[in-house]
């Protein structure tokens, strides 16, 4: 999915620098590099947000607590807020000039086990990416994380390194997670957002003439990539569904709202992390409602 929006974007990019308005064409080239690789003078870049936790902006973590942004209008909601101005302004001071953010949607659980009730988790050996909140959400369902990188997810599912991990549909999909897996609940309990970026010294000296057609270009891949992935993510359950291959279960509202219950001690564990008034401000900007205690 990010490499189709990629594709769009460099093209789209191309058209906006070759017929900007009074651009010549024997100009000297403008050349973009659009890397999927961390490199200090690569000019574009989408790497999912929980990355910029390492690179010192930890309030990104907190896009990681459970059920904050469970649907697409409340994670496209967030990403468009206010809020998401003053999270920039911290990555610019890093030297990251955020440009879009691309929502790949909604986090659903495989296991080896149904995945029905909290207590489900216990005991199981879970694949996580690398968080605070991860891990404490893993630990608060009774589970045993475990940081494996994507790219050796299969085999660790395949072997019994893990008993279990959560993945957008399309990546479970592609990635045949399915045929390792017995069980499949749809949770929608987290998000895959990802943020196209650019080195910030590098986009701030592009001329004025070609600046419209690139912000265009990154406006029309966004809304390319958001579209694109809602529908493979949609087609994907279909097609999992279709294989026969595994079990799959639709969380309803009285489930969702136990796993909620039971994983909201994490939220409160991440304020003394963020700050009760930050996370707050989370929730207003992304419509998350706690429960009632």
């Amino acid at each position: 999915m990010k490499n189709a929006a990629a594709k769009w974007l460099v093209l789209v990019f191309a058209a906006a620098l070759v017929f900007a308005p009074g651009r010549s064409a024997l100009a000297d080239p403008i050349i973009i590099k659009f890397s999927h690789v961390v490199s200090p003078d690569v000019q574009l870049l989408a790497p999912s947000i929980s990355k910029f936790g390492p690179l010192g902006v930890k309030e990104f973590d907190v896009f990681d607590l459970p059920f904050l942004m469970s649907d697409d209008t409340h994670a496209r909601q967030m990403m468009a807020s206010p809020m998401m101005s003053e999270l920039n302004k911290k990555l610019e001071d890093k030297g990251v000039e955020p440009l879009a953010y691309w929502d790949n949607g909604a986090h659903v659980y495989t296991a080896n086990v149904p995945l029905t009730m909290p207590d489900d988790f216990r005991g199981l050996k879970m694949r996580i990416q690398g968080s605070k909140v991860l891990d404490a959400v893993a630990r608060q369902l009774g589970a045993i994380p475990q940081i494996i990188a994507f790219g050796e997810l299969y085999p660790a599912l395949q072997t019994g390194v893990v008993d279990g991990e959560d993945n957008v549909p399309s990546n479970i999909w592609t990635q045949k997670f399915y045929d390792v897996q017995k069980y499949l609940t749809v949770s929608y309990h987290g998000r895959l957002t990802y943020s196209l970026i650019t080195n910030k010294k590098f986009w701030d000296g592009l001329p004025a003439d070609v600046r419209p057609g690139l912000d265009r270009a990154v406006k029309e891949a966004t809304q390319f990539f958001n579209d694109t992935a809602a529908k493979d993510n949609a087609d994907a359950l279909d097609q999992i569904k279709a294989s026969g291959k595994v079990q799959m279960h639709v969380l309803t509202d009285t489930e969702k709202q136990a796993w909620i219950t039971k994983l909201m001690p994490v939220h409160k564990e991440m304020q003394s992390r963020f700050g009760k008034e930050f996370i707050e401000r989370v929730y207003k900007e992304s419509g998350f409602v706690p429960p009632q205690s």
